[in-house]
């Protein structure tokens, strides 16, 4: 896989990363590595329709549920164990080399490789929330070790992402709150309540994506998506980097946390 030229980040998408809380690199991965991609989704589909429950399958983690007698796929964990070619991108320097700009750091660890399907009428949603709930669960599993987050996370669209689509929604500025209580993952909890003052849902900004796009997001950028209510698709590939030594527990999957290296000279 080939990276384009000119991969880099600007100072501009820097600040605009830890101050307004996300970028977006329009046309990141060409068409022919979209459909590559959708491939691999296609074969995880499939895996997951037969599986009886949630579990370890081929080196991925499929979390599964059934609603009204349908399988629902909330996601794969670690989705490159059972399909290599989302570990190669996973490792794609059009990924690793902005993320190491980001993390200040060549090496980083490898966290996440998720496949995320939003069939039509399927129900996921993802309440607002902020990706340290996810890394820090307490009991020294996470340390800042660069002070500014120590992860980055990043989305590739797969489908066009539309309002109508379950689309991500960001929360602007919220990079610079630190971690906050954003009640539960439903997104349900009274606003005002648990959730801090400068929480407005009103603020949040609907991301419009096209197949091939991808985002990059730090860990205290609150986000979130909400139901598929289109009749297309929306997926996306999401890749998680995180600074070594910050990172102190086993993710699921074959292979999760391996240590990669962006091979740029860092500033």
């Amino acid at each position: 896989m080939m990276p384009e030229p000119d991969i880099g980040l600007s100072a501009g998408e820097i600040q605009a990363f830890f101050e307004v809380g996300w970028i977006v690199r329009r046309a990141l991965f060409r068409t022919d590595e979209v459909a590559r991609m959708r491939a691999c989704f296609d074969q995880l589909e499939e895996i997951a329709n037969e599986l009886p429950d949630t579990g370890l399958h081929l080196g991925s983690y499929f979390v599964l549920a059934d609603k009204n007698g349908s399988r629902v796929i909330n996601r794969v964990v670690w989705a490159g164990g059972s399909q290599r070619y989302l570990l190669e991108v996973g490792g794609d320097p059009r990924l690793t080399l902005p993320c190491a700009q980001l993390l200040k750091s060549d090496a980083m660890d490898h966290l996440l490789n998720q496949a995320h399907f939003k069939r039509p009428g399927d129900g996921v949603t993802f309440g607002w929330h902020q990706d340290i709930q996810h890394r820090d669960k307490g009991n020294g599993t996470w340390t800042d070790v660069n002070g500014r987050g120590s992860f980055v996370q990043t989305v590739i669209a797969l489908d066009e992402m539309t309002p109508d689509s379950g689309p991500l929604k960001f929360m602007p500025g919220s990079a610079k709150w630190g971690r906050v209580e954003l009640g539960d993952d439903a997104g349900h909890s009274p606003l005002g309540r648990t959730r801090p003052a400068q929480f407005r849902e009103r603020d949040a900004v609907t991301i419009a994506a096209r197949p091939g796009d991808a985002l990059f997001f730090g860990p205290y950028t609150a986000h979130a998506s909400f139901e598929n209510t289109s009749d297309r698709y929306r997926r996306i590939l999401i890749n998680g980097y995180a600074c070594p030594g910050a990172n102190h527990r086993i993710y699921p999957g074959e292979g999760a946390g391996r240590r990669l290296t962006a091979h740029t000279a860092l500033a």
